[in-house]
């Protein structure tokens, strides 16, 4: 009677395998992270979307665009000092009830119109996040430092290109503003409302309800500026030491729409996001565009609701 011994893999075999395997593995990873980018991307496009019929909605009803930022006025009602624009569309996304408690904490008497303290801070809004951060949605450790949790934002409103009160402001979202659609002669579709702006990993801006920013009109919190060396040197000055990173370039680097990092705690100064390349724009006819780090240069004339410049991007 025939015996046929098995003979196993050899160790050679076993090896080639394995390297062929890893051939695969490295040829397949860059299709998924590429797909994968795409969805987010994608997801992060109707964000601001959703954000800009919000806008356009709030627009609709009481004839203006919402304020960029609400003026701290400490105890004077109606209690929403340093309330962002995402605060005020809340109730224009579907987002009523929780607006409603918002209004019913500030309103309610003591120490209650301190933004900081309202509850509703704490709300994760999936709408003011991009999937591409994926860090998730932020928290400022709120508690620990007297005040609620404050959830964070990845989207500024565009205040124009320096940090200015109402009467000289020359963007669409900023303090105190009620610019109407009509205001933006330089065009809808060439006017920016809304831009990414991850927060930086100490969590102290981009705090999407109560957003005094770095000046009171809610710079670098709600709203960004896109020419401004005041907002780049206070972040050098303020945030390059541990835990943030050194800034890794001069103030009129920091500004506009360049790449930035996380831990890098001067690129809290301008636009920038996870997405490879560039960063999404909502421009002022609820469209969205995707604007390379290329058009860093034509940004400020991006920003101006009534600049009269003639502008193409890349």
């Amino acid at each position: 009677m025939l015996r046929f011994r098995r003979r196993g893999f050899t160790l050679i075999e076993l090896l080639v395998v394995i390297a062929i395997i890893a051939i695969l593995i490295g040829l397949l990873l860059p299709a998924v992270q590429k797909i994968r980018e795409a969805a987010n991307r994608m997801k992060c496009s109707n964000n601001l979307k959703q954000q800009g019929l919000g806008l356009h909605n709030y627009h609709d009803v009481n004839g203006f665009l919402p304020k960029g930022n609400t003026p701290y006025a400490g105890n004077v009602a109606p209690y929403e000092g340093s309330w962002s624009w995402m605060a005020q569309i809340l109730p224009y996304i579907e987002r009523d009830n929780e607006y409603k408690q918002a209004r019913t904490f500030a309103t309610s008497g003591g120490s209650n119109y301190y933004s900081w303290y309202n509850p509703m801070c704490s709300l994760k809004q999936p709408m003011f996040t991009c999937p591409s951060d994926t860090r998730g949605q932020l928290m400022y450790p709120g508690p620990a430092n007297g005040i609620a949790d404050q959830a964070l934002t990845t989207y500024l409103g565009n205040a124009g290109t320096v940090s200015a009160p109402s009467n000289t402001a020359n963007g669409v979202l900023f303090i105190d503003s009620k610019v109407h659609l009509t205001h933006i002669t330089d065009g809808t579709s060439n006017t920016i409302l809304v831009g990414e702006r991850p927060p930086n990993s100490n969590v102290e801006f981009g705090w999407w309800l109560a957003a005094y920013g770095y000046d009171g009109m809610g710079n670098g919190d709600c709203v960004m500026t896109s020419n401004d060396l005041a907002i780049a040197n206070y972040f050098i000055t303020n945030y390059s030491a541990s835990p943030n990173l050194p800034c890794d370039g001069t103030a009129a680097q920091k500004i506009g729409l360049v790449p930035g990092k996380p831990l890098v705690g001067c690129d809290a100064a301008h636009y920038w996001s996870f997405h490879t390349g560039g960063a999404q724009f909502l421009m002022g006819d609820g469209s969205v565009r995707f604007m390379s780090y290329s058009n860093n240069g034509i940004l400020p004339a991006l920003s101006t609701r009534a600049g009269g410049e003639v502008v193409a991007t890349n």
